[in-house]
């Protein structure tokens, strides 16, 4: 007679394994030398041994005995499930999904239909200031001809021959681990536990036909990128008296040519001529309400930021909008006229050569991170 091996090898652990470890081997064995997956002459006794050591080492009790005695201290554990298999089937269900005779009956209740999603491209304009538009989807809808039963008018579904309307055939099988009752979804009746003898000549038996619909979405205003706006029960239908599913609509936006975003703040980069940047002006800046007032300081450096409040995006979730932050961008002259020229050299006399030293009104970054509140 073969001396058997040590637990703690056959499941490939250390003597100070916790339990959670045990398990966790436990069932990456047991998935690997299954019969029904390792196809070696040796699995039952691969099985045997990985049970017996699992056995013992997943019982407290026969664990601290096997660790002082050894083999001698655990005499009579082998040949059967004992007090540690108490969670076997819910182990094999977990592993192997219910195919190895664990999985519970296919369920005959209602079943809540599929959510369905739509992608939908807007116009920048449409996300920040709000929109109607019209969608159009195709989605499968109860048959109109049967009403969703799958059988021809005047005619009815017969209980399945296969499963006797019970959804679920059992076929019991004998391993080492005992006898299993395998429960799979009949065939036949795919788990409905009828079947259409007379097909409807609309649905073929089907139940469920494409149908198109056209659907207004109402886009709140302030959406941006990746919005997600829910339709209620504009799902696919449900199964056996199911909830019908709901449609999620998602947003994508087009770039706009001027404006840009983040978060609920608009951004604009506005030109103007130097003479408007020394000596101060009073423009229109264009903004998605409209263009509006605004007044450029004498002296503005390239990169002042201006802020105009409350013509940003609405908050999406509360009141108010963003700002719309505007950016000077001073443009310097390359080609000039002789008359041009001439004031510009007279100009530079007049001023001297550039401060090398910091302004009072800071870099660039340091005006950007004020404006924006950083």
């Amino acid at each position: 007679m073969s001396t058997p091996r040590d637990y703690y090898e056959v499941l490939g652990l250390a003597r100070t394994a916790a339990a959670e470890d045990i398990k966790s081997a436990y069932r990456r064995l047991v998935k690997r030398y299954h019969p029904d997956i390792y196809k070696g002459e040796d699995a039952d006794e691969r099985i045997k041994e990985i049970n017996e050591a699992y056995e013992v080492l997943s019982n407290p009790q026969k664990r601290g005995a096997y660790d002082r005695f050894g083999h001698a201290g655990v005499q009579g554990v082998g040949g059967g499930p004992g007090p540690g298999f108490s969670d076997i089937g819910d182990i094999f269900e977990e592993i192997f999904g219910g195919g190895f005779g664990f999985r519970r009956g296919p369920q005959r209740g209602p079943v809540r239909g599929n959510d369905l999603r739509y992608n939908l491209t807007i116009e920048f304009e449409e996300a920040v200031l709000g929109a109607e538009r019209d969608i159009e989807i195709t989605r499968q809808e109860a048959c109109p001809r049967c009403e969703g039963s799958g059988a021809e008018p005047g005619t009815s579904p017969m209980r399945c021959p296969t499963c006797n309307g019970a959804g679920e055939v059992r076929q019991r099988q004998q391993t080492v681990l005992g006898a299993f009752v395998n429960v799979t979804t009949c065939p036949r009746c795919r788990g409905e536990g009828e079947v259409v003898t007379t097909p409807c000549q609309e649905c073929r038996g089907n139940r469920l036909v494409d149908v198109s619909r056209t659907l207004r979405v109402r886009i709140p205003a302030g959406v941006d990128e990746g919005t997600r706006i829910r339709l209620p029960g504009e799902g696919a239908p449900g199964l056996r008296g199911g909830a019908t599913g709901n449609l999620y609509v998602f947003i994508g936006v087009k770039p706009h040519k001027i404006f840009q975003r983040r978060e609920d703040d608009i951004l604009l980069e506005l030109p103007v001529n130097i003479a408007q940047a020394v000596l101060g002006a009073d423009l229109e800046a264009p903004t998605l309400d409209g263009p509006r007032p605004l007044r450029i300081p004498a002296g503005t450096q390239p990169g002042k930021v201006l802020r105009l409040r409350g013509l940003g995006a609405p908050h999406l979730r509360g009141s108010g909008r963003g700002d719309m932050l505007i950016t000077i961008n001073v443009q310097i002259p390359t080609h000039l006229n002789e008359e041009q020229r001439r004031l510009f050299e007279k100009l530079a006399e007049s001023l001297g050569p550039a401060n090398m030293e910091r302004n009072d009104q800071g870099s660039f970054f340091d005006r950007m991170r004020e404006a924006l509140g950083l």
